[in-house]
């Protein structure tokens, strides 16, 4: 492991130093941890396989390069040169103000997140009991669908395990950034990567395993453009297209200032591009490899793998409990969801805690106290969403899990990226040359410099795109068009 901590003027009177990652391992882990989550090991898996598989897979990291990539970047590339969190970041680096107001969007776009993902986080740590005490033996989809629904339906089992949740994860930001996030997240993503391989392994070699295979690895654009007509085809290319797009953002939690925190924790050894590189990688590696453990199952045991978000909590169960020594491999893989959802959970609170601190001058535990307070609070409505305020919904979005998450998946997430990107672009904001500076800093890959008109426009117009598309259909139905 390398240390990047680099010199630091002294801290002034009454100041606490910054905290930095005791090693490069660390920051790339952390970073990967944040990005890895319920993108990778649920949602993407379930959406490819609405999608038509391989097809699909290669048009998603085509928008990952283009669009995730420098969005990412540029995160990175406004923590590490202002030294400072979201709350304070614009500020340093653009003293006329136009950009100040931003700060606020990372951290109540940060907020809202956590509002739902604390719920489905104790959802996975819930399975994990379910599946190793056999709650599930026996049952068929429908069986365990009842048990689920069972489980949404009671709001001490929703609250309480949300309350795991943010307990586990504010236990571990409390500790600090080096003994606490930077030591248990290092374990937690060297064990979700070993299970995630010895996964892999069981899928792959499940007898009928190939079909799967196929269908997830060796592309049929086919699938893409599925319907009679014209109009129907390039219509299912456009809601592929808009689903990648979207799940680019989605997976790598940019445009909250998720990212940007942690590029306030390192040196200016390695280039940021590099970097970037290097944790969308392995952010994209867990999300393949999840689904080579889900799609060869589902085909071995005749299971339709484009059954939406219920394939991980209603068909995954029955089909491991098809399985010899079923009830071992489903708690296992749970654990791997758990450690992945986790992963985000503590990363996403650490900025929020950062975010305190830097906009306060509180210590690390007062920052904590009140952010879990708030945290917490804030997170019951998800988990009564679905029991005591199941009455709450918004025609054309759902329950309130479901209006949380578009706030963040369809405006937050986007909206911010291209406002990270008007902000490192334009003369208005820090401009593109500072940009280019701090992020070639260091040794390794450069941000190419070529790129500056699509990046200027391209991702601007693109991000536009993805905002209108995610509101066709919920204008359609609040008009009575749909």
């Amino acid at each position: 492991m390398i240390a990047i901590a680099t010199e630091q003027a002294p801290a002034a009177a009454g100041s606490p130093q910054r905290e930095k990652f005791a090693s490069r391992l660390g920051f790339i882990l952390i970073s990967a941890g944040c990005a890895i989550g319920l993108g990778n090991v649920w949602r993407f898996p379930y959406i490819t396989g609405e999608y038509g598989g391989a097809a699909f897979v290669l048009m998603y990291l085509v928008f990952l390069v283009v669009l995730g990539l420098p969005v990412m970047v540029m995160e990175f590339s406004v923590g590490r040169a202002s030294q400072k969190s979201a709350a304070l970041a614009f500020d340093k680096l653009q003293p006329s103000g136009r950009f100040h107001w931003f700060g606020w969007w990372g951290y109540i776009g940060c907020i809202v997140l956590m509002m739902f993902y604390t719920t489905v986080c104790g959802w996975m740590l819930a399975y994990i009991v379910k599946l190793g005490v056999g709650e599930f033996n026996g049952l068929d989809a429908a069986g365990i669908g009842a048990q689920f629904n069972g489980f949404l339906a009671d709001p001490v089992q929703q609250v309480g395990w949300m309350l795991v949740a943010c307990l586990l994860g504010f236990l571990v930001v409390s500790l600090g950034l080096q003994k606490g996030v930077e030591r248990i997240t290092k374990v937690m993503m060297v064990c979700l990567l070993g299970i995630l391989v010895v996964l892999v392994v069981r899928s792959v070699t499940l007898p009928g395993a190939e079909a799967g295979l196929q269908f997830y690895l060796v592309p049929d654009f086919g699938h893409l453009f599925a319907g009679d007509t014209p109009s129907e085809q390039w219509a299912n290319f456009a809601d592929a297209a808009y689903a990648a797009m979207g799940q680019a953002f989605f997976t790598l939690s940019l445009g909250i200032s998720a990212m940007e925190v942690f590029g306030s924790y390192i040196g200016k050894d390695h280039s940021l591009t590099g970097e970037a590189l290097r944790i969308m990688g392995l952010d994209t590696f867990v999300a393949i490899m999840a689904g080579l453990i889900i799609f060869p199952a589902c085909f071995a045991f005749g299971v339709n793998p484009g059954q939406g978000p219920a394939l991980v909590f209603v068909t995954l169960p029955s089909v491991f409990d098809q399985m010899p020594l079923g009830q071992l491999w489903g708690a296992l893989f749970f654990v791997f969801m758990s450690f992945a959802a986790l992963s985000t959970i503590i990363a996403v609170f650490e900025n929020l805690v950062a975010f305190t601190i830097d906009k306060w001058g509180v210590t690390r535990k007062q920052a904590v106290a009140r952010t879990a307070l708030l945290v917490v609070v804030l997170s019951l409505p998800c988990a009564l969403g679905f029991n005591v305020w199941s009455g709450v919904t918004l025609p054309g979005i759902g329950d309130i899990q479901s209006i949380e998450d578009f706030v963040v998946s369809n405006n937050l997430l986007p909206l911010g990226s291209l406002i990270y990107v008007l902000f490192c672009v334009t003369k208005k904001g820090w401009g593109w040359n500072n940009f280019i500076a701090e992020a070639d800093a260091g040794n390794g890959v450069k941000f190419p410099a070529r790129i500056r008109g699509w990046v200027t426009f391209g991702i601007p117009a693109l991000i536009a795109i993805i905002f209108v598309m995610g509101y066709i259909p919920k204008i359609a139905v609040w008009t009575g068009l749909a």
